[in-house]
This record gives structure tokens, sequence and C-alpha cells, in this order.
């Protein structure tokens, strides 16, 4: 009982901070109906969308070059406090970069609990568990290449992990938020997957250190993409792009 309660806590206490919402919501297309049709209309949103977010966390990256520029450039600051204020920076962007996304980007485990999974599927709890490790991972690495960059925000490393948390949110809204399970096979691995793989590759170029760092989230979501597809095969494998709704009111 002890126990139970205590992965109760862990669970309750995890999902906070990820911002993970239990699964026990109403499924917000469950008032429609799909045809074979593609939507064109989603698709652009998608597009719209992240470019929008990549567009904004690139000018919150300026903005943040200069505030720790005038905080390394300020004497009343200790040596350490940009430091400090840059990692608690990434930290807000690897945790909440959903902020800066136009997009409805609910956390939640809804999708994950209503549909046929594989056996070897991860139960819920490991998901905030892990990505809340990355989150950490990411900082550490980010703040190495901050550091390498001689405090830079604007180069290429850097703008390379924002456009991927970017796509990672746009794969979020399309799965989890609106249960589009064929559309979010392509995504996650032309999106999230590829790009962690890029930014791996060029953390790794720029410091060993934080390449090697950032290579466990290449891991995970290789793992998470296998599980993408093989729930997409499980549950009627409807095409792999968005499809059409029709609203069954009509």
């Amino acid at each position: 009982m002890n126990q139970s309660n205590n992965i109760g806590i862990v669970e309750k206490f995890v999902n906070t901070v990820i911002g993970v919402k239990p699964g026990n919501q109403t499924h917000s297309l469950s008032t429609s109906a799909t045809t074979k049709e593609i939507d064109i209309k989603a698709v652009i949103i998608y597009k719209l969308g992240t470019i929008l977010q990549i567009g904004v966390m690139v000018v919150v990256l300026l903005g943040m070059e200069k505030l720790v520029s005038l905080i390394d450039n300020n004497s009343a600051f200790p040596s350490w406090f940009s430091t400090l204020v840059t990692a608690l920076f990434f930290a807000l962007l690897s945790i909440r970069s959903r902020i800066f996304s136009l997009l409805d980007n609910t956390r939640s485990r809804t999708t994950y609990d209503q549909v046929i999974r594989p056996r070897w599927s991860p139960p819920p709890l490991v998901f905030p568990i892990v990505w809340m490790l990355i989150a950490v991972l990411r900082v550490i690495s980010s703040v190495l290449i901050w550091q390498n960059m001689n405090h830079q925000f604007l180069v290429l490393p850097l703008i390379l992990f924002v456009i991927h948390l970017a796509v990672g949110d746009t794969w979020n809204t399309i799965f989890t938020v609106e249960r589009r399970l064929g559309a979010a096979v392509p995504v996650v691995i032309l999106g999230p997957w590829l790009s962690a793989i890029v930014v791996t590759a060029i953390y790794w170029q720029t410091v060993p250190l934080a390449g090697m760092i950032l290579s466990f989230s290449c891991v995970w979501l290789t793992v998470a993409s296998a599980l993408v597809f093989r729930i997409w095969q499980l549950n009627g494998s409807e095409p792999l792009y968005p499809l059409k709704l029709v609203s069954l009111e009509e």
C-alpha cells in the first residue's frame, strides 16, 4: 500500500513538472468522423504553427543574448550568474517549449491510454520521467555549447535545437491532442527523430562532450518512433497524412 502511494506521489510530481494531464479527458475529435481526404487546412496550420514557433524562439534567443551580455558586462554580478540564468533558460525551453507554440500542445495521457499498444510499450509513468531526464541532459549539453560559443545564443547549434523543440511540439499536437495516428508516423520520423540526430551531430562536432550527453535523446526517440509506428499498425493503419474531419452532427 505504501509502495502504491509512493508511486502515486512520484507520478503526480513528475506529471506536474512536465505538465502532463491524467488520461481521463474526452478525446477532442470524438464528435467527428474522418474521410480519406487529406486535410489541407491542417497541414497548413501545422506548418505555419511550427514556423511561427521557431521564429518566436529565435527572437527569444536574441533577447537572451542581449540579457546575458548585459550581465557579463556588469561587475555587480558574479561570474557564474550568467551561466545560472542560461541554465534556467534552457531548462524552461526543454520542459515547456510549448509556451511559444500557437498550436494546442496540451500534454495528456489520453491518447496513449486509449489506443491499442504493443506488449513492449512502457507504462505511462515512464514517459514523463524519461523526458525529465532528457531535459536535464539538454540543459547541460546546451550550456556547454553556449560556453564554447562565447556566450552567444544566435548560433547554428542552438538554432537547430529550438527547431527540434518546435517540431516536437507540432508532433505532440498531431498525435496526443488530435490523435491523428497516421500523420504522426512520418512527422515523428522526419521531425523529432531526424532533428534530434542532426542536433546531436552538430553538438558533437562543436563540443564532443555535449554531443555524447545529448545522444541519449536519440536512443529514446528511436524507441518512441518505433512505438508510434506500432501503435499506428495496431489501430487501423490509417493513411499517413492528416485526414479531413466531418462533424457527426452534419
